[in-house]
């Protein structure tokens, strides 16, 4: 760094000047509060995957809870140390003020294009992968936080095709009394859990429930309820879902009873935590081939 860029640096508070620092490889897919690059660090000519909030949007999300210090995406995301979790690698503001972090560049598909492609690779391992994601997930838990966003979108399937890892903490937050409060109804519509948009009290069972559908769907390429774009549809999530059997005939029947646990309606009734889930399917063997038992 030259005595121009230290002096710069100086007097923006640390803040980095995205274009000196990085080269901008591609934009990748981005979200509605953001956008993703894979990216090249000119410091250290490491591939990294470079995300920028927008710092209006992110700010608008935020004082939804107002006067109880919420964590920034980078503060939570740069806690999460997993193997089944993308690396957050370093995190600040740029000269212009918007939030960005700076995490592991993962190449590879999301598993909602596998499920829409009915890819053979996630039919094969769909039992491992249903492991991996629920791994995932049991460690933001353990690490104090509530993920609020599980669905396919946010799992990669990354390198050789074997393993998942979860990403994406925008609407993460502490799994503690004050931010568990009824109101707050972000996330993905066909994942919602019914409590969330009855304006009732919610937990960590919030994930349980998405990742049981996205579990589900993973399974047999569909929903377990018909699909919608607003948060009312979640309403229709107190229905009895079709059970998973009649769209898998070869499904497992543990894995079958644990997946309903998941999508259980009634949080009271709910499987409790993704390390019971984990319990539930600790003996399901992994397939060694997905062609028998598919529908459609």
């Amino acid at each position: 760094m030259g005595f121009l860029d230290e002096l710069q640096s100086l007097f923006s508070g640390n803040r980095v000047n995205i274009s000196k620092r990085f080269a901008l490889l591609k934009e990748a897919i981005s979200g509605t509060m953001s956008k993703f690059y894979m990216a090249r660090d000119l410091r250290n000519d490491h591939v990294v995957g470079l995300k920028i909030l927008d710092p209006k949007k992110t700010a608008a999300f935020e004082s939804r809870f107002k006067g109880i210090q919420k964590p920034s995406e980078g503060e939570i995301a740069a806690q999460l140390d997993h193997p089944r979790i993308v690396k957050t690698l370093e995190y600040g503001l740029t000269t212009d003020g918007s939030p960005y972090l700076v995490m592991e560049f993962l190449e590879g598909a999301g598993v909602n294009s596998l499920i829409i492609g009915r890819d053979k690779e996630l039919q094969r391992r769909r039992v491992k992968f249903i492991r991996q994601a629920a791994e995932a997930i049991a460690a933001v838990h353990a690490a104090g936080f509530i993920h609020r966003d599980v669905c396919p979108r946010n799992l990669l399937l990354c390198g050789d095709g074997e393993n998942l890892k979860l990403i994406d903490f925008g609407l993460t937050i502490p799994a503690t009394k004050p931010f568990m409060q009824p109101g707050n109804r972000t996330g993905t519509p066909n994942y919602m859990a019914p409590e969330l948009v009855r304006r009732q009290p919610t937990d960590q069972r919030l994930d349980v429930f998405a990742f049981g559908v996205t579990a589900y769907e993973m399974y047999t390429f569909e929903l377990p309820w018909l699909s919608g774009d607003t948060g009312l549809v979640a309403l229709t999530h107190a229905a009895p879902p079709t059970d998973i059997r009649e769209r898998s005939g070869d499904i497992n029947p543990t894995l079958a009873d644990a997946i309903h646990s998941c999508i259980e309606p009634e949080a009271g009734k709910r499987c409790p935590s993704m390390e019971e889930f984990l319990e539930m399917i600790q003996d399901v063997p992994d397939e060694e081939s997905g062609d028998e038992g598919m529908r459609g």
